[in-house]
C-alpha cells in the first residue's frame, strides 16, 4: 500500500519546522544575513538543495538505525555530511602539492556512508535536470558514480592505495585538470592584493569589502582565541616561529549559503619570510552544528568532540589526506571556532561549462573515485579512535553482499529526491516571497 504524500501546505509546515530547528537562533541574531542566504537559495532548485542539508537529513532520519548496506560499522563511519556535486575543488596540501578533492567539511560527522552517496546522487539528478538531460541520461550518470565509487572502494580495500594517486596536475584530466590549472595560475600576491594594503611599510587589511574594524576589547578576545588555536596545530605546521606574528585582525559577517549569520574574523600573519608578498591570511569562524548530528544519537559520537570547532577539524583531518597545515580550532565567547587558511589556491568545480554528456560522465566518474578515497582515508590509520576499523573494507564487504542493488538504490533515490527537492524549492519560494518565514 502506497504512503500518502503530504500536500504542499503540509510540506511547507514541515519545511518551516525544520528551518526553525536548524536556523532559528542564527536567524534571530542576524535576519539580514538570512535574507541574503534565502535569496540565493531561491535562485534555483540546486541552490535550495545546497542550503538545506537540514531538510535532507530530516527526511532520511528513519534510516539512522538501519537500511540497505548499513551495519554496526558502515552505519558509523566518518562522512562529509554535505556531499553535493559542487563541494569539490582544489587545495594546496601540506606537502605543497595542488590536489583536487572533496572540500568544505563544515557538516562532517560520523554516520551511515550511504548518506553521503545519496546526497551526491540527488545533486546529480538536480544538475542533470537543470541541463535538460533525460531521466535515462540521469540514470546513466548515477550508475557511473556508483560504479566508480564501488570500483575504487574495492581497490582500496584490497590494498591498492599506492597504485591510486590523488588527482593532481600530473594525474587529472578533463574538468578536474582545468580546475587545477586555474588554481595554479592564482598567486598569494593576488589574494593579498584583494584584501590588504601597505600602510607605514607594513601590510594591513584594507577597509571595505565586508571587513569590520574591531574595537580594542574585541581585538583582545580574538587574539586570545588565536593563542588557544596555536596549541591545536601539529608540530610540523610551522617551521618559522615568526609565522605566528599577527599583523592585523578584522571582523567579517558570513552571508554565504552555508555560513549566514555566523560571526567570523580574518587574521593577517607574517609569512615564511620578511617579504611582504608571502604573508598569510587565516580565518576564524564560529563552527555550526552539523545537520546530520541531529539524527545520529550515538552518545559515543556526541561525547567525542569538545565543541563544533573541534568536531569540524577532527573530521576534516580524518577525511582529507595531508589537510591544510593551518587547520585548527579554538573557542571564542564560549563557542567552538574553526580556523584555517584563506587559501589563494582554492578553485571550486564549475559545472556551468560542463555540458557535453561525455564530459559530464567523465567528471561524475572522477567524483565517485574521489568520494571513495575520502571515505577510505577515515579509518583506523587516521589516528582517531572514534572509527577503529578499516572503513574501506567494511564498505566493500557491505556492497559485495548485493552488487546489483547498489547502483539501483542510488538511482531510485536520485530521481525521487531530485523531484522532491524541485517541489520543495517552489514551496520555499512561495513561503519566502509571501512573508511566511518567521523572523524575516
Amino acid at each position: 500500500m502506497s504512503v500518502p504524500q503530504p500536500t504542499a501546505a503540509e510540506r511547507g509546515e514541515h519545511v518551516l519546522a525544520v528551518f526553525d530547528t536548524a536556523f532559528g537562533e542564527l536567524l534571530a541574531a542576524d535576519p539580514a544575513a538570512f535574507r541574503v542566504k534565502f535569496r540565493k537559495m531561491a535562485g534555483s532548485a540546486f541552490a535550495f538543495y545546497r542550503g538545506t542539508a537540514c531538510l535532507f537529513y530530516a527526511d532520511l532520519a528513519d534510516e539512522a538505525e538501519g537500511g540497505p548496506y548499513l551495519d554496526e560499522r558502515t552505519g558509523r563511519v566518518w562522512i562529509h555530511g554535505d556531499l553535493h556535486a559542487e563541494n569539490f575543488g582544489t587545495y594546496m596540501d601540506a606537502n605543497g602539492r595542488l590536489v583536487f578533492n572533496v572540500n568544505d567539511f563544515d557538516e562532517a560527522y560520523v554516520g551511515p556512508f550511504t548518506w553521503d552517496l545519496k546526497r551526491l546522487a540527488a545533486s546529480l539528478a538536480l544538475i542533470g535536470y537543470a541541463k535538460a538531460l533525460s531521466d535515462e541520461q540521469i540514470t546513466h550518470l548515477v550508475r557511473i558514480f556508483a560504479a566508480s565509487y564501488r570500483e575504487r572502494i574495492h581497490a582500496l580495500a584490497v590494498g591498492a592505495s599506492e597504485e591510486l594517486p590523488p588527482f593532481t596536475l600530473d594525474t587529472a584530466d578533463g574538468a578536474l585538470l582545468a580546475a587545477l590549472r586555474d588554481a595554479r595560475a592564482l598567486t598569494r600576491f593576488g589574494l593579498l592584493d584583494s584584501m590588504t594594503e601597505i600602510r607605514d611599510f607594513e601590510r594591513r587589511f584594507a577597509s571595505g569589502g565586508g571587513a569590520i574594524e574591531l574595537d580594542a576589547a574585541a581585538r583582545y578576545k580574538v587574539l586570545a582565541a588565536f593563542d588557544g588555536y596555536l596549541e591545536t596545530l601539529p608540530e610540523s605546521s610551522l617551521a618559522r616561529p615568526d609565522s605566528y606574528r599577527v599583523k592585523d585582525v578584522v571582523g567579517r559577517r558570513g552571508i554565504g549559503i552555508g555560513s549566514a549569520g555566523l560571526p567570523s574574523y580574518n587574521i593577517l600573519l607574517e609569512g615564511p619570510s620578511d617579504a611582504l608578498e608571502n604573508d598569510v591570511v587565516i580565518y576564524l569562524k564560529q563552527a555550526q552544528t552539523p545537520a546530520v548530528s541531529r539524527h545520529v544519537t550515538d552518545p559515543a559520537v556526541r561525547g567525542y568532540f569538545r565543541h563544533e570547532g573541534h568536531r569540524t577539524v577532527i573530521s576534516q583531518r580524518a577525511l582529507q589526506a595531508h589537510a591544510d597545515p593551518w587547520l585548527g580550532w579554538t573557542e571564542l565567547d564560549g563557542a567552538g571556532q574553526l580556523v584555517a587558511e584563506v587559501s589563494p589556491y582554492a578553485v571550486d568545480l564549475d559545472w556551468s561549462d560542463i555540458d557535453d554528456p561525455q564530459d559530464i560522465a567523465a567528471t561524475v566518474a572522477d567524483l565517485g573515485r574521489a568520494t571513495a578515497t575520502m571515505h577510505a582515508a577515515a579509518d583506523e590509520s587516521s589516528g582517531h579512535s572514534l572509527v577503529p576499523f578499516s572503513t574501506e573494507r567494511a564498505i566493500d564487504a557491505a556492497i559485495a553482499a548485493d552488487e546489483e542493488g547498489f547502483g539501483a538504490l542510488l538511482v531510485d533515490f536520485a530521481h525521487a529526491y531530485g523531484a522532491r527537492a524541485r517541489a520543495d524549492h517552489q514551496i520555499f519560494v512561495d513561503l519566502f516571497r509571501n512573508g511566511r518565514i518567521p523572523g524575516l
